[in-house]
């Protein structure tokens, strides 16, 4: 689908789990000459997504859903992708939609007439959602729901800003400045739920630890801005990658977002080369692309992690490091956020094991150490 923006029109994205009702609400929105339905998604998790690869203007979205509740996902949603959103729901109160930060709200139709009306109130409140400031909901806890479907909620007692990790010990931490100079990269890769138990993972490294590479699915800006964060509260050096930057002990590089990154290697070292280009296995920037530049450059000096997201991306490529002798790591399932892109390497073979989010960073450290 295209996401080339008409400037004369409000460009949405509807999020409903009842397909009737969504292709309904999409049917009557089309028809209306200031609306641009820009795409449609069935729960949180798709809608993340779409939102990340259309950038549309209004968010409308039901409150009952699988896997995430409407309200749950816009509490996080505003903390890192502010947008308006008018909730549609036949049970939730208008006061805890709005608190959670929705522009507006409205009752879900109860019958085919209703509806008509329905739609047309929804189309002017879609124009006036569009023209005002996003209005963020004040930052508080949100309470847990229960998983659904096999798949945690990013709130969940699995989120890995709760989870502290374990450090490793003096002796782990000794040996790594000669594998750094002895050419060991480490690459991480994650997509639901990474941000958190990234940090997790980097904030247990040292600052003697060999260089890192990591992606995690985000767009632009926010990839500059979450490396930004972790350099202030990591001991090692975070920045958003650039193309051409040159690996060294201490330094962690987060992949661009809609910027591929590859690990390269020339007579002065590693680098790095950063380009835009067609999403590989869904995602760009894609594990997979940064993983198997990894097995190709660094072969059986490389070691690396998947961890916590939905899909696939990621577990090719990790198939072909643990192939070219790298040592490899998948997170466990209790530990996931979401428990897919881990699933899919360990299924292929590509794991040389998994663990717990709170024991990969140790792990890392002692294997660079005492070897695989």
């Amino acid at each position: 689908m295209s996401i080339k923006k008409n400037k004369l029109k409000v460009r949405v994205l509807v999020v409903d789990d009842s397909a009737l009702f969504r292709s309904t609400l999409v049917q009557a929105l089309s028809s209306m000459s200031n609306i641009e339905v820009a795409g449609e998604a069935a729960d949180a998790f798709e809608a993340r997504d779409k939102i990340n690869e259309l950038k549309p203007d209004v968010l409308i979205m039901d409150v009952v859903m699988p896997k995430m509740d409407g309200i749950t996902f816009l509490n996080q949603l505003m903390e890192q992708y502010p947008l308006p959103c008018i909730m549609i729901s036949g049970t939730a109160s208008e006061e805890s939609v709005l608190e959670a930060g929705a522009a507006d709200f409205m009752k879900k139709p109860r019958s085919p007439a209703e509806f008509k009306t329905f739609s047309t109130i929804l189309g002017t409140k879609i124009i006036l959602a569009a023209s005002k400031p996003v209005r963020t909901a004040p930052k508080k806890s949100v309470n847990t729901i229960e998983k659904i479907d096999g798949v945690m909620p990013l709130n969940s007692t699995a989120k890995a800003g709760k989870v502290a990790p374990n450090l490793p010990s003096a002796s782990e931490i000794s040996g790594l400045s000669k594998a750094a100079n002895e050419g060991i990269v480490v690459a991480l890769g994650a997509s639901t739920g990474g941000t958190d138990a990234l940090e997790c993972v980097i904030k247990s490294f040292p600052k003697t630890m060999p260089p890192v590479l990591v992606v995690q699915h985000m767009p632009p800006v926010f990839t500059k801005m979450y490396s930004e964060r972790l350099d202030k509260s990591c001991a090692m050096t975070v920045k958003e990658a650039e193309n051409g930057d040159r690996l060294r002990p201490g330094l962690c590089l987060i992949a661009a977002g809609a910027y591929h990154m590859e690990l390269k290697k020339d007579t002065q070292g590693y680098y790095v080369k950063c380009y835009q280009g067609e999403k590989v296995s869904g995602h760009c920037p894609s594990v997979d692309v940064m993983f198997t530049s990894v097995a190709d450059t660094a072969g059986k000096k490389a070691i690396g992690a998947i961890m916590t997201g939905m899909g696939a991306d990621g577990a090719k490529g990790l198939l072909k490091m643990h192939n070219k002798g790298a040592y490899t790591i998948g997170q466990d399932k209790e530990s996931c956020v979401v428990y897919g892109m881990p699933m899919e390497a360990y299924k292929l073979g590509a794991c040389s094991e998994q663990q717990s989010l709170a024991n990969i960073g140790r792990t890392l450290c002692r294997r660079i150490t005492e070897g695989w």
